[in-house]
């Protein structure tokens, strides 16, 4: 597994959650503390999923179901401390 510096999980989580939204590189200003889930329009459930493929093709990592609640979209930080967690 490649390895990966926080920093570094955080900029690509970020473009990924940029890309599979749509928002013509808005998410790449959001700050730690920005609330995701009920907050941004173009995060639905659809949504959701395709962020999770994305994760899953750029990190190389299997998302089981069971892993996945709303609290893991809340803000930035509590996605990007998913995807850290997951990397290991």
């Amino acid at each position: 597994m490649t390895n990966f510096k926080l920093e570094d999980i955080g900029r690509e989580v970020l473009a990924l959650v940029d890309e599979a939204l749509g928002l013509e590189g808005r998410a790449l200003l959001f700050q730690p503390d920005t609330p995701l889930l009920g907050a941004l329009p173009e995060l639905d459930s659809m949504a959701v999923v395709g962020i999770l493929n994305l994760f899953e093709e750029r990190f190389g990592f299997i998302i089981g179901d069971d892993e996945i609640d709303g609290a893991t979209f809340a803000t930035v930080e509590t996605l990007v401390a998913f995807v850290a967690g997951k990397l290991g």
